[in-house]
């Protein structure tokens, strides 16, 4: 038991984690102890480290295969959980599997299996097809999100995957909401169930805006205008109307990224990248952006267009005022627009523009070389110091990718910077370097 609990004291200095929440506690003592767990609790509250630390600690250094998977409903959050487990340091190797890379690359990173697999349905599915991944072993089960994840459209899969998982003993499922029955192909019997979607966050504020245009455009910008230079997620429930809100944001010179399904992976990471370093501090996201996103606590979300149910408001609220901060969700409604009933808010009587301003400093730049060519983090704020003569406070947020890197820089600089540094050495490797 010492072992264990020295384990668990290094990977939270790791993370940086100072003690666990009451959540994350009694979710451990639960997973540890309980064959079927149910781990209900609000975006942003920790479910990942919740369930990750008893799994984790159960693994068995002696075997080979895969003995932890975890399903999840999008390929963003794969991703994600992914970072955790190597941020974590456990010693236990973890690869992240999902729709959209090459099937080949999978072959090659299981070639060496991990002990941990994170996958959506479909790539799953299709690797226990063809044989790729050993089931033998896997004797622990986490749906991430189940409510999406177990939705009708992944139901064929689902049960195709877990009818090839003969040894599970143990299973998690997890979710920021509870209105969903689960079908009997999961194989819950006697499950624990720890609620904490009844503990209120006092912290949220949600805030009325009466727009007197229909598609509200301008009212937004005045919003913006209102709140300043500060992180947040624009919503909406359609592809076509971020298309619109993201061209007049353009014509008003307001710096943003946008996200949604229809995007390709790179561009919708890359879009995270510059969120994340302070490129631009403004997405516009479908639901798809009100889960499993990495990115930082968020002042404010607005609800450009009203969402649909109940549960999607919350979701969406709960990329804001996350654990102990203050944050604020924004309803914006054409004054002869429909409220929903699940919708209760104060209205703001008047938008004054802050001084703040919406411009941003910073500017992203891409490297072609990652941590495959030896390259560390200080190599490339070494890069930056000497060849383009950058001061620290000069050179922002650096991520360090498998085969490649980007950084933030000052905007003001951009130029110069990729005059010097360009086709440059970082350690044996020429890389180009150009602005994303």
């Amino acid at each position: 038991m010492s072992n264990h609990i020295k384990t668990q004291k290094a990977i939270l200095e790791k993370l940086n984690i100072q003690a666990l929440n009451n959540m994350q506690e009694e979710a451990l003592l639960a997973i540890a102890n309980a064959e079927n767990t149910i781990l209900l609790s609000p975006t942003g509250t920790g479910k990942t480290l919740a369930f990750l630390l008893p799994t984790i600690s159960a693994l068995d250094a002696n075997i080979k295969t895969v003995q932890l998977l975890v399903l999840v409903p999008s390929r963003e959050l794969a991703i994600q959980i992914e970072q955790v487990i190597r941020q974590m340091g456990s010693g236990f190797k973890a690869n992240a599997v999902y729709g959209g890379r090459p099937f080949s690359k999978d072959k090659i990173e299981l070639a060496h299996p991990p002990a941990i697999l994170i996958g959506t349905p479909g790539r799953i599915a299709d690797h226990l097809r063809r044989g790729t991944v050993v089931v033998d072993d896997i004797n622990t089960l986490v749906l991430d999100e189940f409510d999406k994840s177990l939705e009708v459209g992944f139901e064929s899969e689902m049960t195709e995957i877990l009818e090839s998982l003969p040894r599970i003993n143990k299973r998690i499922l997890t979710s920021a909401t509870h209105d969903m029955d689960i079908p009997s192909f999961v194989g819950l019997k006697n499950e624990l169930v720890i609620d904490y979607l009844d503990t209120k966050t006092s912290n949220l504020e949600i805030k009325k805006v009466i727009s007197p245009d229909k598609n509200k455009l301008q009212t937004l910008v005045d919003l913006l205008q209102h709140i300043g230079h500060k992180p947040g997620i624009i919503f909406c429930n359609f592809k076509d109307t971020i298309s619109y809100v993201s061209a007049f944001l353009d014509e008003n010179n307001i710096a943003h990224g946008c996200f949604y399904g229809g995007m390709e992976q790179i561009d919708r990471e890359r879009a995270l990248i510059k969120f994340r370093n302070g490129t631009h501090q403004i997405i516009i996201a479908t639901d798809l952006a009100a889960r499993g996103l990495d990115i930082p606590e968020l002042n404010y979300i607005i609800h450009y267009q009203l969402p649909l149910k109940a549960e999607e408001f919350t979701h969406r609220n709960g990329r804001t005022a996350r654990m102990n901060t203050q944050g604020t969700a924004y309803v914006l409604q054409w004054k002869n627009e429909y409220l929903p009933e699940f919708i209760v808010s104060n209205q703001i009587q008047k938008l004054t523009a802050t001084s703040l301003g919406l411009k941003s400093q910073w500017t992203t730049l891409f490297i072609s070389g990652g941590r495959k060519d030896k390259i560390s983090k200080g190599d490339i704020a070494g890069l930056f110091f000497k060849q383009s003569g950058l001061e620290k406070h000069e050179l922002g947020i650096i991520e360090l990718k498998q085969d490649c890197a980007f950084v933030a820089v000052p905007k003001a600089k951009v130029m110069s910077i990729i005059a010097k540094t360009n086709n440059t050495r970082l350690k044996k490797k020429k890389v180009r370097i150009t602005e994303v």
